[in-house]
């Protein structure tokens, strides 16, 4: 159980969430930013800074007990995810719209993600995003880490 999420974080996964009111530099799940992904291999590590910025795609942005935007991130890669991984592919009309590279064959990573409190972020330098997915993918997106959540085969790292 993460603190800085409400205790029952994982209601985001069953689409029941509270409402939240978006402006022009709020993120919003389907938005792809250059993030400092944190791995959790790296968590582990006791590593508190991600070694790169790289596109990553906010999942879905919910409100904790005190008022908070908790925002689950999902790191986007070129490298192939290994055996045993959840990754769902990039199409090229897909990354066209989240202003990724058209040349590279790119997967979002989808069985570990970044929990980081939007009002404290320190890794979220710039607040416009590259672009956005579609719904539909970004519904695809959530669908599987709902499964993936509800089979716990979840991984999560807390960066605030």
């Amino acid at each position: 159980m993460w603190p800085t999420c409400p205790k029952n974080w994982a209601t985001f996964l069953t689409g029941v969430s509270k409402s939240i009111s978006v402006t022009a530099d709020f993120p919003a799940a389907g938005q792809v930013f250059d993030y400092h992904y944190l791995w959790k291999w790296q968590a582990d590590r006791a590593e508190t800074e991600g070694r790169k910025k790289r596109p990553s795609c906010v999942v879905i942005v919910v409100t904790n007990q005190a008022g908070q935007h908790v925002m689950f991130i999902a790191p986007i890669t070129s490298k192939a995810p290994g055996p045993g991984r959840s990754a769902l592919e990039i199409p090229q009309t897909e990354a066209r719209r989240a202003g990724l590279e058209m040349d590279l064959r790119l997967w979002v990573i989808l069985d570990e993600l970044n929990a980081d409190i939007l009002e404290t972020s320190y890794t979220l330098e710039e607040r416009t995003p590259r672009g956005s997915f579609s719904p539909a993918f970004t519904d695809a997106i959530l669908r599987e880490v709902q499964r993936l959540r509800a089979a716990g085969g979840l991984k999560l790292s807390n960066r605030s």
